[in-house]
Parts: structure tokens; C-alpha cells; sequence
């Protein structure tokens, strides 16, 4: 049986990047780990941040559209080995055809077409770790000393708009939070 989930945070562990998936008002979130470029990608879908040029995913949907298909939704249906296996789910002339995917490129397609995104319970209850396990607080260096006149918002807008020109898509994502966190 699948369970509603959303991506719930990317973290960084000893073992690497781990995206967890945390079924929709579940107590358990199931760790995936993935490579930095993976988790660079989910996070920038997370964000709806403006890039200057496509990134591969944004590609993909941009060729999905053109086709005439639509991602509706993503399912992570199987671990075997430590390995997870994922399907994209697309509609196309009324029909839809699943197509599978390694988790991390469906999630960064789940992440910019706000589609649901499902989870096997069994997966749920064979990897899962409690919610209140994971430990939030994340670790920043220091932006450079900000300038006379001018705010910490405006330091970070800065320092936004020169990390998406030079495609430096992970810290560009990591002052996207800060500045969302500054601004609530």
C-alpha cells in the first residue's frame, strides 16, 4: 500500500547526503542517501529559484511539455539491497505509463511540479527513523562583513544573485533558506 509523503529536508550525515521522504503526517521519514549534484538539484526545485540557464531536469520538463505529457505523480516503490527503485508517473492523452527512475532524479522532478509524491508502507516500516531523531540545526559560515547602509536581507540578495551567475546552485539554495528564514 502507498502512503502520501512529501520530501520533507536534505541533510547531511557522516555517510553523505540523505533526502528524507516523510509520509504526510507520519512520525517516521525514510532516509535516501544521494550525491551532492542530486541533492543540489532537489534543493533548487524546492526553492523555485530562477536559474540564468536549464538544469537537466528543468530540461526534462520542458521536453515532457512539448510532448504533450504531464508528471503526476512519483512513487518509491521498492529497496532491494540498500538500492531504492522510484517510477515517474506520466499522463499523456489521457493515458498514464509509469517509467522508472532512480528516486533522487523523480524527486527533483516531484520538487518542481509540486506532484504528489508516494512511498511503499513497507519501505516506511523497514527503513524509517523517527522524525524526532533527525536533528535540525544547520551549520553556516559567516557571510563577509556587511557593509555600512546596507542590511543583512540585502547582503544575502547579493550574495544570492552572485551564487545562481555562477552556477553555484548549493550555496545559492543555502542563502535562499537563510534569507526566507530572516524574512519570517
Amino acid at each position: 500500500m502507498f502512503l502520501e509523503a512529501e520530501v520533507w529536508t536534505i541533510a547531511r550525515t557522516d555517510k553523505g547526503n540523505a533526502v528524507l521522504i516523510r509520509p504526510l503526517e507520519g512520525t517516521l521519514a525514510v532516509p535516501i542517501f544521494i550525491g551532492s549534484l542530486e541533492a543540489q538539484n532537489i534543493l533548487l526545485g524546492m526553492g523555485d529559484m530562477e536559474i540564468p540557464r536549464p538544469l537537466t531536469h528543468d530540461l526534462m520538463l520542458s521536453i515532457l511539455q512539448l510532448l504533450g505529457s504531464e508528471v503526476v505523480q512519483v512513487e518509491i516503490h521498492t529497496i532491494k539491497d540498500g538500492t531504492f527503485f522510484a517510477n515517474i508517473v506520466l499522463m499523456r492523452d489521457g493515458g498514464r505509463t509509469a517509467v522508472d527512475a532512480r528516486p533522487s532524479d523523480a524527486l527533483a522532478l516531484a520538487v518542481r511540479t509540486h506532484c504528489p509524491v508516494f512511498i511503499d508502507e513497507a519501505i516506511v516500516e523497514e527503513v524509517g527513523i523517527p522524525v524526532s531523531s533527525v536533528k535540525s540545526g544547520e551549520t553556516h559560515e559567516p557571510l563577509a562583513p556587511e557593509t555600512p547602509g546596507k542590511s543583512e536581507k540585502q547582503d544575502l540578495e547579493e550574495a544570492l544573485a552572485k551564487s545562481v551567475a555562477e552556477e553555484n546552485y548549493e550555496e545559492a539554495a543555502r542563502l535562499r533558506d537563510r534569507l526566507k528564514k530572516l524574512e519570517s
